[in-house]
């Protein structure tokens, strides 16, 4: 049966990302995203789990992700001369371990690709612009984001599946924020 196999897939993805499911929850602020800004990714609990640190540069721009005991753990930096918009996430040893870019042709809903160093593509689809979207692999979605778990204004959450690397994938949510509210 073709439906059946939908159901699980919505079954398994409200056991990951329901009301007590098993992701990983953080909380982020809109528009705070700047170069020369630094700023806190929290836990769902509110305690700090992240800085991330904006550092204007005579090149390029970069923002450095910081563990708790301020050891660099990425760094995001905007491509120079693109036609799209294109961001690197890079680890603390400078090895490439993403690529954020804008599809070209997006003809109903904001589409961007992730190009993961070692691993599969992710695609993000959504609304962007209010911060309503899926990060995917394949058919398989491994993060959300959403504003409409919290009422304090420009707040945002991140829902991430247990498993994933949840560095790279508040690094794509910070580049896509930047990108899509520049």
């Amino acid at each position: 049966m073709p439906g059946k196999g939908r159901r699980e897939q919505r079954q398994e993805e409200r056991a990951t990302f329901g009301r007590r499911g098993t992701a990983t929850r953080y909380r982020m602020r809109q528009k705070l995203v700047a170069f020369g800004d630094d700023f806190w990714i929290e836990d769902e609990n509110g305690q700090r789990a992240f800085k991330v640190d904006g550092k204007m540069l005579r090149v390029r721009d970069t923002l450095f992700f910081e563990d708790m005991q301020g050891q660099t753990v990425c760094k995001i930096q905007e491509k120079l001369l693109r036609v799209k918009d294109t961001m690197t996430i890079e680890g603390p040893n400078d090895e490439r371990l993403a690529t954020v870019r804008k599809a070209l042709i997006t003809p109903l809903r904001d589409r961007w690709v992730v190009k993961i160093g070692d691993g599969p593509d992710l695609n993000v689809q959504g609304n962007l612009l209010s911060l309503e979207y899926t990060i995917g692999e394949g058919g398989n979605k491994i993060a959300e984001v959403s504003r409409k778990w919290f009422r304090i204004a420009d707040t945002y959450g991140v829902q991430i599946e247990p498993g994933q690397n949840d560095i790279v994938i508040l690094a794509v949510t910070v580049a896509i924020d930047m990108m899509a509210h520049d």
